[in-house]
Order: C-alpha cells, then sequence, then structure tokens
C-alpha cells in the first residue's frame, strides 16, 4: 500500500481500527489453522498488519513475528504487543528470499493497485521457504476505487484471485467466504485463500 490518502486515513483511524479488529480476531479459526501450518518457532510476516491484532496472536502462540505496515500509527500500536518486531514498510519493500515460513495478508493487498498485485504475490512467494504457508483475504467485487473514507481498494471475483495466486506458483489448500463490517461502516462480502508456495 503506497496510496497517501488510504495511509492518511489509517494513520487517523489507528486506534479505532484497533478496536474493531481486536474484536475481530478473537478465536479466528483461520489464524489458529494457519498457525497450525507453520513450523512450531517458526518465522511469520505479518504483511500489512494493521494495529498487531493477529501479530500478537501469533506472538502468544510461540512464533518469530515480523509485521510491518505502511502507516507509522498502525506500526506504533503492533510495537506495542511482547514477541511483535514491527516497522513502517510498504508492499513493495519485501525483498528477502526464502527466510520466512508463513506470511499472514489478512485484507491487506485488497489495498494494492491491479498492476501491483501480482508482483506483490511473487515476492511473498520468493519471501517464503519451499512449502510456506500463504493467507490472503480480500473484499469479493469487481472494479477498484476508494471507499467512503477514502481509502483505495480493488475488487476480485475468486476466480480472479485463485488465478492470480496460482500464477504465482501457490497451490490453494482451503477456501472460505464470508461477509462482515469495515471501518466505513459497511458491510462487505470476502474470499479468504489459505495456500502454500
Amino acid at each position: 500500500m503506497s496510496d497517501r490518502n488510504t495511509i492518511s486515513v489509517y494513520d487517523a483511524q489507528a486506534a479505532r481500527y484497533a478496536e474493531l479488529t481486536n474484536e475481530d480476531n478473537t478465536g479466528d479459526p483461520q489464524l489458529s489453522r494457519f498457525i497450525q501450518a507453520v513450523p512450531a518457532g517458526g518465522k511469520v510476516l505479518d504483511f500489512g498488519c494493521g494495529p498487531g491484532a493477529s501479530s500478537a496472536i501469533m506472538a502468544k502462540a510461540g512464533l518469530q513475528v515480523d509485521a510491518m505496515d505502511a502507516s507509522e500509527e498502525m506500526v506504533k500500536l503492533a510495537s506495542e504487543h511482547p514477541g511483535v518486531s514491527a516497522r513502517q514498510a510498504t508492499f513493495s519493500d519485501l525483498t528477502v528470499v526464502g527466510i520466512y515460513d508463513g506470511i499472514w495478508a489478512n485484507f491487506s493487498l485488497l489495498h494494492a493497485t491491479r498492476t501491483e498485485f501480482p508482483r506483490h504475490l511473487s515476492a511473498i512467494h520468493r519471501a517464503l521457504k519451499p512449502g510456506g504457508a500463504f493467507f490472503i483475504a480480500m473484499k469479493l467485487g469487481d472494479g477498484d476505487g476508494p471507499d467512503r473514507l477514502g481509502r483505495f481498494y480493488s475488487y476480485y471475483s475468486e476466480d480472479e484471485l485463485k488465478t492470480y495466486l496460482e500464477d504465482a506458483r501457490f497451490t490453494i489448500t482451503s477456501r472460505r467466504r464470508g461477509s462482515g463490517t469495515g471501518l466505513d461502516g459497511s458491510v462487505s462480502e470476502y474470499i479468504a485463500l489459505a495456500a502454500h508456495a
């Protein structure tokens, strides 16, 4: 994410977003399955970590957690969680090769443009160890543009998202569809895919 308006919204709404995501992550079965897919004590990246609610749960489970987000205020909140190493960075800053046992991208890559999206997926694949776990959740739809708060979104169908992951050499292992209320108060349909490199 590098859209200035989107980052500004998250900087301004960080505390409110933290309240929302802390409630949402309580007992998240998808996060539990992701943690189970990573070796004990493994190294993971929360890619677009927001205030670090997922990072905190992964750290409590004994994983080594790196977290990154483009919002300075989100990184400050994520850094407060014990065992979480958070830094301010954009999606394009992921350049490491083969160091992560898992990468968690929970409603973060939906802020990337369609042009950049395949490049980010390739960088994630490179950053994972062979067989490393990958989780991605995205809002369903088509097109792109700002939401009511001015955040930039790209929307995908389930088939499109599966094709993008397969083109980036991921093997999809499970899918889940659902709906939820976002920061702007609107209810959106979403797709969550678990995969491995």
